[in-house]
């Protein structure tokens, strides 16, 4: 019995090698279509197009070709089912055995900048879903190919007949995914083009909310080793790893919230990291003095840390670096020099930024218990403009810079936050605490370990202090500013006791909680 291999595909990587082993090896006929056959053809390859196989010829500018019960009936009739066999054999239909399509390319056209709707709409695809559907339900029979990086697979299953039923069911599943992905790609597109748009879906938020990311690489483990985990979407796409071991599920996590911090930053910055958390910043006019700076404020968390800077690393700063030991430092580049030095510490993961520090971020989402949670990216540092001295006493312009980097700082660590700072320097963190005033306790106690003096600091809040005994412990260490959001209940307290001290208070009416 002859055996039908379709082939149609924009993705033509290996293609001719793949359908030349399916003629020469596994004695296939080839039905193909527009330029895959002309390209199959021109390589010297027989193939049918599918317009003489269905006697049909191809319409309007192509959109109807495949579109036929020739090609869907030989792809969907069962082979153990004898009314199947004889509707085949009575209208002349072919049984085909395997499909290889892959899809217009419809989320790379919509990805280019100033893209029209017709040429977006053009590239949806319908024949070819349509194949890939039909071939993967009745993948008993049929084998299904829709990414060239299975054509190895599929020619070595058919020199060894035995394993292609479990092939067959796995490349099925991979179709179904594949065409989920590409439909919700399609419907984001037509949400975001809608005259009359939905005001959930404009605000990013429609009523159905699709999630479809590739598997970009196993993970050896999750956060512990008794958790499996994988990493899916484009992150490869931002960072390229120069060198050292596989990262991990935290690592991942690490460079996201490095990557979100500096991004807040445009002088020369080092930050450096631990849990997600900063544990030292500081911004100078060279990275090695914004390194002391930094690495002073906590000579201890670092060990085991991640190091992200905005500038290329060169050799000094290297040196410096490598007499500690890190995860993973993150740059915009390395200088070769820099890269020697590092070379010596082979587990040591160095990643480059591929467009810059600070990636962006649309949206967050996190899972709960039967669901996500998704929200806007917390990009918004609020308007200085729009900030209140609340206090009698205004701030210097010394504490209204320091303020204003304690600010940025701030709004990335874990709440109950708070930050002492002086100048573009962290002095002491304190994160996630129940109280906030323990959050100001460990702070004052990290800023004691660092021998740093408070005296003349400015004490950060991302959230309001809802007493006035973390602004009074912040007094007692040392600071004479304050910047927090207010709206507590007990505001008038807190700036009294500002007040009472001397100190300078400045509101933000905004937030920036991080659980």
């Amino acid at each position: 019995m002859q055996k039908l291999a379709l082939l149609s595909v924009s993705d033509k990587r290996g293609l001719v090698e793949f359908a030349s082993a399916l003629v020469k090896t596994h004695g296939f006929t080839l039905l193909s279509t527009g330029g895959t056959a002309k390209l199959l053809a021109d390589k010297g390859l027989p193939v049918t197009e599918v317009s003489q196989h269905t006697g049909f010829p191809e319409m309007m500018e192509g959109r109807v070709k495949t579109l036929h019960p020739k090609i869907h009936g030989g792809l969907l009739c069962r082979r153990d089912k004898a009314d199947h066999l004889a509707a085949a054999r009575d209208h002349g239909i072919g049984l085909i055995d395997l499909v290889v399509v892959n899809l217009y390319p419809f989320e790379q056209t919509v990805a280019k900048k100033d893209v029209h709707f017709e040429e977006a709409i053009e590239n949806i695809d319908i024949g070819g879903p349509s194949m890939l559907r039909s071939a993967a339900k009745n993948h008993d029979a049929v084998a299904v190919v829709c990414d060239p990086d299975d054509y190895d697979s599929v020619l070595a299953a058919y020199a060894e007949p035995a394993k292609l039923p479990a092939l067959r069911r796995k490349l099925a599943l991979k179709v179904f995914q594949r065409t989920a992905s590409y439909d919700a790609a399609i419907a984001r597109y037509l949400e975001s083009q809608a005259e009359e748009p939905d005001l959930e879906a404009l605000s990013g938020y429609p009523k159905q909310f699709s999630l479809s990311l590739t598997k970009a690489q196993s993970l050896r483990y999750g956060e512990n080793p008794h958790q499996k985990a994988a990493l899916y979407g484009s992150f490869h796409d931002h960072f390229s790893q120069l060198q050292g071991k596989e990262l991990s599920y935290n690592n991942i996590l690490d460079i996201t919230s490095a990557t979100y911090l500096i991004g807040e930053f445009e002088k020369p910055t080092v930050c450096i990291l631990k849990h997600t958390n900063p544990c030292g910043v500081a911004s100078a006019d060279t990275l090695e003095e914004a390194w002391e700076k930094a690495f002073a404020t906590d000579r201890q968390a670092p060990f085991g840390g991640i190091i992200i800077v905005n500038r290329t690393l060169e050799t000094g700063l290297a040196k410096t670096i490598s007499e500690i030991f890190t995860e993973v430092i993150i740059a915009p580049r390395f200088s070769d020099e820099a890269m020697a030095i590092f070379a010596k510490k082979k587990n040591l993961r160095l990643m480059i930024a591929k467009e810059g520090v600070g990636a962006d971020s649309l949206l967050d989402v996190r899972s709960v218990v039967g669901g996500l949670l998704v929200q806007d990216r917390n990009k918004i540092l609020g308007n200085p403009a729009e900030f209140k001295v609340v206090t009698k006493r205004q701030p210097t312009p010394e504490e209204w810079a320091t303020m204003m980097f304690g600010w940025r700082v701030c709004k990335h660590v874990k709440s109950n936050a708070i930050v002492y700072c002086r100048g573009e320097q962290t002095l002491g963190v304190g994160a996630g605490q129940m109280a906030r005033v323990d959050s100001s306790r460990i702070a004052v106690w990290k800023a004691g370990e660092a021998k740093l003096d408070l005296r003349g600091s400015v004490v950060v809040s991302e959230a309001l202090f809802p007493f006035a005994d973390g602004l009074i412990a912040a007094a007692e260490a040392g600071a004479t500013a304050a910047i927090q959001p207010g709206g507590s209940v007990r505001d008038d307290e807190v700036i009294a006791a500002a007040d009472a001290r001397g100190m300078a208070m400045v509101f933000t009416g905004i937030r920036h909680f991080k659980h």
